[in-house]
């Protein structure tokens, strides 16, 4: 699947309001599934599929008559939205746990000099 925006999102998520609350999840992963086979196409023969598009999920999505974008205070429309923005956390790789603790305490030679004081024994 392409790097999607936030007019993806919103558009994804008109998508699944054409399904019944129960059926989102499912749905949402569909798309994505869809947009990444679309994407794969797309890499490999140069064109868009025609079915599902080009690989984003605004063309995956925005293949089935949509309805018109609802306030953005819609309680159907947050849940839709909160479901396609979950399916898409659970598709994004995770860091590894060790890269993540590289990065938030820093290699171990600076850490050495931040946890020296006149009072340690290191």
């Amino acid at each position: 699947m392409r790097p999607f925006t936030i007019g993806d999102v919103l558009c994804a998520a008109r998508y699944l309001l054409l399904f019944e609350p129960g059926s989102r999840h499912a749905a949402a992963r569909s798309l994505v599934q869809r947009a990444t086979a679309a994407d794969r196409w797309r890499a490999q023969r140069g064109r868009a599929h025609r079915c599902w598009g080009n690989g984003t999920l605004m063309a995956a999505a925005g293949l089935a008559p949509l309805p018109p974008t609802p306030p953005l205070g819609d309680p159907s429309f947050l849940d839709a939205l909160c479901v396609m923005l979950g399916t898409l956390r659970d598709k994004a790789p995770q860091p590894d746990a060790q890269e993540m603790q590289r990065r938030a305490v820093g290699s171990s030679s600076s850490r050495r000099a931040a946890t020296s004081s006149p009072h340690s024994s290191q």
